[in-house]
């Protein structure tokens, strides 16, 4: 298929997309600046008028909006990210914080689901909102990027808890934030011996891949290990730019893991999710995790079956290199913690003996070995 062209969304002489400041203060956040650039359907009207009056807001960057079909409704870039009527239907399960964080915050912006790993909420701020986020109750809502001062009890817990051997810095996207924040915050979680992993969870690399920059690369680089978890969920967003980004990562020694929401019209076809997962690992990106979409209040027009998840895995499997096939994770709702589900490969056990179903439909019998 080819490619949509670029809309110029400023006079050239105005413009300058390469710098990652000018894309986030060029960040179209109304019905009018959509409406310059895509030919919106009556569902996308009223949900972006909507979403300027409550909910979760408008934001998304030039460069992103690029990468959208302006006359197809159903572009599954378009869809991640411009409001449709349908987030002010309730679904059946849905919830304002389905993974429970403020349930289970233990200072304030440290959330602790784990015994070996805590979440530490950083900013607001996204460069894009995605009508999907787990977070909607909270981003945008005009904080910005939180003090040192503000996350000092969050450090404080930290360093009183040498259980906890991972942190995952999130928002918000951290990566939005100028590189001296973001620097100070994870000199502070570096001083704590006891954390082997420092990750960093952001959309960055994908919507606003002009932000890994040299400079942010050399600010980070004594800071590690550092990884950085990114969250690509369409081919359509391996652009140039966001390979570019990609490569720069991994060049500057940070292991770059992906998690990949599964969602309904966007990429819940295994052909798609095949060219995804192989678009990362030639960018040396890990896929990490497929997601089952959390049930956020407003989401289910984008959300799938378990069912459905369940087939497309199947369908990998045995299709995709190792290397290339995440886990399929169902991040349950409450908080009470993530599940790997698999398709049903287990046919039949009996003492010594499990029948195995291949990818190819054959079923193996595997025998264990004599006990004693």
């Amino acid at each position: 298929m080819q490619a949509q062209p670029r809309l110029p969304l400023l006079p050239v002489a105005e413009a300058n997309p390469s710098d990652w400041r000018w894309q986030i203060r060029h960040a179209i956040t109304s019905v009018e600046a959509l409406e310059t650039s895509l030919r919106l359907t009556p569902e996308e009207r009223e949900g972006a008028r909507r979403a300027q009056e409550q909910g979760l807001p408008i934001s998304i960057t030039p460069y992103y909006l690029s990468l959208c079909d302006p006359h197809d409704p159903a572009c599954p870039v378009r869809l991640q990210c411009v409001p449709r009527a349908e987030e002010a239907q309730v679904s059946p399960g849905d919830m304002e914080d389905p993974l429970g964080e403020v349930a289970h915050e233990v200072a304030p912006e440290l959330v602790q689901r784990y015994p070996d790993r805590a979440l530490l909420l950083v900013t607001d701020r996204c460069a894009v909102y995605c009508r999907f986020c787990t977070r909607s109750r909270m981003v945008g809502d005009g904080g910005g990027a939180r003090s040192l001062d503000r996350l000092e009890p969050a450090f404080q817990y930290l360093e009183s808890h040498p259980q906890i051997r991972d942190v995952i810095v999130s928002g918000g996207d951290p990566m939005a934030m100028a590189t001296e924040r973001l620097v100070a915050v994870l000199q502070r979680l570096r001083r704590m011996e006891h954390l082997d992993t420092i990750r960093i969870a952001t959309r960055v690399p994908v919507t606003l891949p002009q932000r890994v920059t040299g400079e942010l690369i050399e600010a980070l680089r004594p800071l590690h290990p550092l990884w950085v978890m990114t969250h690509f969920n369409h081919p359509k967003e391996l652009s140039p730019e966001a390979l570019e980004a990609c490569r720069r990562l991994a060049d500057g020694g940070f292991p770059v893991m992906n998690q990949t929401v599964l969602l309904r019209g966007i990429n819940d076809d295994a052909g798609t999710l095949e060219r995804l997962f192989r678009g990362l690992i030639r960018a040396r990106v890990r896929p990490y995790y497929l997601l089952q979409a959390d049930p956020v209040k407003g989401t289910g027009h984008l959300r799938t079956s378990i069912d459905r998840g369940l087939a497309l895995m199947e369908a990998l499997q045995g299709r995709l290199t190792g290397i290339a096939l995440p886990k399929y994770i169902v991040d349950t709702p409450g908080g009470m913690g993530k599940v790997p589900v698999l398709p049903g490969y287990v046919v039949a056990r009996r003492p010594g003996e499990t029948d195995l179903r291949t990818y190819r439909g054959v079923v193996v019998t595997y025998r264990d070995p004599p006990e004693g």
